[in-house]
């Protein structure tokens, strides 16, 4: 049997309570059936939503990763992480990870933009996408509209992110909600 130590613990135990906590907003947010953002009410309650579950993640992973140094190792954790979070009634919530330069680190379902530079990445309405998120985050956090294929189309929607940075590295991280 291998002996762990107390890092390895204490990172282990420190995961555990994070996708605990995800599951407790990912239960909270699925009861509350906020599937289709149809008025000013539930717009705002997505958009706290997605402020409060990218600002718990931010933290968390800012913690984990205090103690990886080894690159490679910091975007294979981040996409472990992310992977299998979910959360929205219609499971249309997820979590990105870029850094800085537009780069992106993680994406829950688009895996194929993973490692893809997306500084000259623009929506069909001519929005520089990943640059405006990227300004957001350094500012510290804060909310961009865009359009976004959605999961299971083709056609891109308009889509309401939040992003924010990860505390200690050179990443942000950030979800959204697609609007009607």
């Amino acid at each position: 049997m291998k002996n762990y130590s107390r890092k390895e613990k204490l990172k282990s135990v420190s995961g555990m309570l994070l996708a605990l906590f995800f599951t407790g907003i990912a239960v909270f947010i699925m009861s509350s059936g906020f599937a289709q953002a149809e008025d000013k009410a539930a717009i705002a309650c997505y958009k706290e939503t997605a402020k409060t579950v990218v600002h718990s993640t931010a933290a968390g992973l800012g913690e984990i990763l205090k103690s990886v140094k080894n690159e490679k190792e910091r975007v294979d954790m981040i996409r472990s992480f992310i992977k299998p979070i979910r959360f929205y009634s219609d499971k249309s919530g997820y979590f990105y990870v870029y850094d800085f330069s537009c780069l992106n680190i993680a994406h829950a379902i688009q895996k194929d933009l993973q490692g893809k530079n997306l500084y000259d990445y623009k929506d069909g309405k001519g929005n520089f996408v990943i640059r405006e998120l990227s300004a957001a985050a350094k500012k510290g956090g804060g909310y961009v509209e865009f359009y976004w294929v959605k999961p299971g189309s083709k056609n891109e929607f308009k889509k309401l992110g939040y992003v924010e940075p990860i505390p200690g590295t050179n990443y942000f991280i950030g979800t959204g909600v697609y609007l009607p």
